[in-house]
């Protein structure tokens, strides 16, 4: 009889001990998943809180950035615009300096003619009534007169 208790307690013993090393292995094994999660939950935390601190510490700076690049890029263009503008008018200054070009301008544009010549002035019939400021200038304020003639210099190609 003694090597049936023994036998029971031993097989009694090595369930109990088998359960024991089962519940341990469940245990530890879900203490490292839980270990497992935590650990990488507080990384990714960290992880998105350092991110989130650089963009909104980059934000600023490069929000200055590009709009300054898009400011330089304004300037360019404007400084180019104004070269061109400088060559235009150095163009014009050569013209102007040349006796024949006078000439031919001012015989245009005031209507001069040499001694000896006739002068003709042809109308447009078109066009000859239609000047607004022309018409009825007279009969309306003085001040009206004066902005219609501020809106012609505004509108003056440049």
């Amino acid at each position: 009889m003694a090597v049936k208790d023994r036998d029971r307690f031993s097989t009694a013993t090595r369930i109990r001990l088998i359960g024991e090393q089962t519940a341990a292995r469940v245990y530890r094994s879900q203490t490292k998943r839980q270990a497992r999660r935590s650990r990488l939950t507080g990384r990714a935390a960290l992880l998105a809180l350092v991110v989130c601190s650089l963009i909104v510490a980059l934000a600023y700076p490069m929000r200055q950035y590009v709009s300054q690049r898009a400011e330089i890029a304004d300037l360019q263009r404007e400084q180019e615009a104004a070269r061109e503008r400088v060559e235009q008018l150095r163009d014009m200054k050569a013209r102007w300096q040349d006796d024949a070009y006078a000439e031919q301008e001012i015989r245009r544009r005031l209507h001069y003619v040499m001694p000896g010549e006739t002068g003709y002035i042809v109308i447009d019939p078109g066009r000859a009534g239609s000047s607004r400021t022309d018409r009825g200038a007279a009969d309306r304020p003085w001040y009206s007169n004066v902005w219609d003639g501020v809106d012609k210099a505004d509108a003056a190609p440049r």
